[in-house]
């Protein structure tokens, strides 16, 4: 009974959390996406501009402050003459994509149109790429009659000496009489400061910024610009150099103390022909700063339990959930040991029949469905029967079944309800086909391998329990690096639904293959009882052996890759888990420092790859970063042997089976230190381990370049530690491990019947 009870409550949960996502999901694709909004409020600023008389407002570190911004400093503006508003650094308090989805609601109270200059926090945690999309340039100008507004990156320094030629061709150009420039961080020292702010807040942090900020000044001088506006600073100041202005605004939020130095302000600059005059408009606003914390904490709470009844139902779902599961824990007694006495004959002398289950499968192309082919290959070469369950891809299916049934195996396609990402490459299959039902019972399996803990790894689960079979899940991804494709707060889908999920399908299934141990070691820490075995993926060591020199030419040929050049290889979907923005910082770094000429090869397909190429172009590594788009598979071994380095930024593999494939074509590894990524590589043999640091990976990145003794090196220590991942060991490990739970499932069904 009390086990009846128990069911109940957590279906009854699981109804809800699945109301609650199917209401996060509606608002995800009903909110309006918003991109390069400077390109529509650069039109409407236009006008005022031509004016012989205007006014204009100047904000700064607005840091996602609703409470005040929104509520207290729009309300001004509004009722301010300015024309336009524009914010000198620090409008949102972080980079994440929700922080700039905060700040557009935000700025949708403002009736005006309005500018944003880049800032330290537009840029952090990889940032910069959600502000040049949904704002645009990093750096720009609008110029229109005698007015002239420059817009500087301060936050870049692989930027700085573009930037300064570029600012220099453009007050040149311009005949504009008034002359404004904006960036982030101060360029002089304001003298005494608030508590809250340090030396690093200033422009000049290092020898290039030094060197950036005199060569500003320097033009700021020669050009005859009136004002120079910063932010970063919790502060109001102004000061004249040399005949130039330079004002410091950072009241608009944030960490403003309300004392004599620190307050909340914005700026107003009335302009009437050559006359500019800047007036500080001081907010009475005298909250002690702790009430202002305790304010804020009481929105927190009020909006969670009394507004968002979402939010709080979610809450105490997950707390009964928790309730239940220490119930569970504490009061149902387990055996975690292994049967030793288990007889595994039985299954290793006769072919087994097993039935694969996946979410995507070949022609899609990647680790997951090269490493399911791979086994299906292996296993039906040592006698068995594989068939693959995998959602239909329509036209490039034919050519794809004919190529399984000349392997020896059958594909069973179910149809397609959605098609998800760039190009559409992801298809969520039916659940309710009816040609799973007719494959499983024409084909009887042994045994169920699913390789996704959700949707068609749970069809799989159901069917497994309904034909009285075992079902093994293999755990290939980190999900918890997908959070970027979900509507939820990356914590909450990180740390609560991802790691629970995989936790609780993993204890349903009969066992767990793992690839790498520290994919093990996850498991167990996340609460896996299961079995779990390690076996990593096999790979076709033999195919990266055959050089084919023609092929080789002609794909130097059409990637324009120059004899002397050094080519660098990269294979991975072009997606934000990935890593690629941290990679190509990373490779702008590296040409600044080393003079070896140098080439890197990105290949693949996805959903970043606009982003990246915006990033290539600005980064100025248009002539040494190419994206070269999809391979066949068949083309690989040509890739891997035309390269010289293999480099790598996922965090988000269990094994990286790309990084055997290329070792296997005798290329040493250049990598993240990540799980998956430590059990293949080993330090300085077969490549080198980084953290996600950009001096640390392109240092290393720079040894091999420049080093080619130890580069033959370790391509000769690679290409022999990939030769003990072959295919065929590969499959008889997995057949062994087949045999295993096979042989504990059998005599689970017996100890049953006999307590009946």
């Amino acid at each position: 009974m009390r086990r009846t009870v128990r069911k109940r409550v957590v279906f009854g949960l699981i109804a809800m959390i699945v109301a609650i996502l199917g209401y996060r999901l509606y608002l995800f694709f009903i909110e309006t996406d918003f991109q390069s909004v400077h390109g529509h409020q650069l039109g409407a600023i236009e006008q005022p501009l031509k004016d012989q008389a205007y006014r204009f407002a100047v904000v700064g570190n607005i840091n996602n402050s609703v409470g005040l911004f929104e509520r207290n400093m729009i309300p001004l503006l509004n009722r301010d003459e300015a024309a336009f508003v524009i914010s000198a650094g620090n409008a949102v308090s972080g980079g994440g994509e929700d922080k700039y989805r905060a700040l557009y609601r935000t700025l949708q109270h403002l009736e005006k149109p309005y500018l944003l200059t880049v800032g330290p926090n537009e840029t952090d945690a990889l940032g910069a790429v959600h502000f040049y999309r949904h704002f645009g340039p990093f750096f720009y100008t609008l110029s229109q009659g005698n007015q002239f507004f420059a817009f500087l990156d301060g936050t870049s320094e692989e930027t700085y000496r573009f930037q300064l030629q570029w600012l220099e061709k453009r007050l040149k150009q311009t005949q504009a009489q008034n002359r404004f420039v904006f960036i982030a961080q101060p360029l002089w020292d304001v003298g005494e400061e608030p508590a809250v702010d340090f030396d690093s807040q200033y422009l000049a942090q290092d020898a290039a910024s030094e060197d950036f900020r005199e060569g500003l000044m320097a033009l700021f001088e020669r050009y005859q610009v009136d004002v120079v506006f910063s932010a970063n600073l919790h502060l109001f100041d102004q000061r004249e150099k040399n005949g130039v202005r330079y004002v410091t605004t950072g009241g608009a939020g944030g960490l403003v103390i309300n004392d004599d130095i620190s307050y909340y302000h914005y700026v107003a600059v009335d302009v009437d022909g050559d006359q500019i005059n800047i007036h500080e408009h001081k907010l009475d606003i005298g909250q002690h700063p702790v009430m202002k914390h305790l304010e804020s904490l009481w929105f927190f709470v009020h909006s969670l339990f009394y507004v968002g009844h979402l939010n709080f139902l979610l809450i105490m779902a997950l707390l009964i959930i928790i309730a239940v599961k220490l119930y569970g824990a504490v009061f149902e007694e387990k055996d975690y040991y292994p049967n030793y006495d288990l007889d595994l004959s039985p299954f290793l002398k006769r072919p087994l029949r097993i039935a694969m289950m996946t979410n995507n499968y070949l022609p899609f192309v990647g680790g997951v469905p090269i490493s399911i082919a791979r086994l299906a290959r292996g296993l039906v070469a040592k006698g068995h029967s594989v068939l693959v369950v995998a959602p239909d891809y329509q036209a490039k299916d034919q050519a794809q079944q004919d190529q399984s049934l000349a392997d020896g195996f059958e594909v069973v396609r179910l149809p397609s309800w959605l098609k998800l990402g760039a190009g559409q490459p992801f298809r969520l299959a039916s659940l309710f086909s009816s040609r799973v039902k007719k494959a499983f019972q024409a084909f009887s399996p042994d045994l169920i391998h699913v390789h996704h803990p959700f949707w068609l790894g749970r069809l799989g689960l159901i069917w497994g329990r309904r034909l009285g079979v075992p079902v093994v899940l293999t755990y290939h991804t980190r999900l918890e690096h997908y959070a970027h494709f979900v509507p939820l707060p990356s914590p909450l889908f990180r740390n609560v639904i991802v790691h629970g999920a995989v936790r609780r399908f993993s204890n349903r299934c009969d066992a767990v293959i793992v690839p790498t141990a520290s994919a093990e070691e996850y498991l167990r820490l996340i609460g896996v009882k299961r079995p779990i075995y390690v076996h990593p993926t096999g790979i076709e060591y033999s195919a990266f052996q055959q050089a084919d020199t023609q092929n080789i030419s002609t794909l130097k040929q059409r990637w324009g890759i120059e004899p002397e050049q050094i080519v660098l290889v990269s294979v991975a979907r072009l997606s934000q888990e990935k890593n690629f923005e941290f990679m190509l910082q990373a490779l702008a770094s590296l040409k600044a420092k080393t003079d070896k000429p140098f080439k890197c090869l990105i290949v693949g397909e996805g959903e970043s790859r606009e982003t990246l190429q915006a990033q290539i172009d600005t980064l100025g590594l248009t002539d040494r970063v190419l994206l070269v788009g999809k391979v066949p598979p068949d083309q690989m071994p040509s890739l891997y042997q035309l390269g010289d380095i293999f480099v790598f930024a996922s965090r988000s593999e269990t094994q990286g089976m790309v990084i055997l494939e290329a070792m296997a074509g005798g290329l040493p590894v250049v990598a993240v230190r990540a799980s998956g990524i430590d059990d293949v590589i080993e330090q300085n043999q077969t490549g080198i381990k980084t953290p996600e640091n950009y001096q640390a990976w392109s240092k290393a990145v720079q040894t091999l370049l420049e080093d080619n003794n130890q580069r033959q090196r370790m391509s000769e220590a690679a290409q022999a530690f990939a030769k003990e991942f072959d295919i065929e060991p590969y499959a008889a490990s997995v057949h062994q491990t087949y045999a295993e739970i096979l042989a504990e499932y059998a005599q689970v069904k017996i100890s049953r019947k006999k307590r009946l």
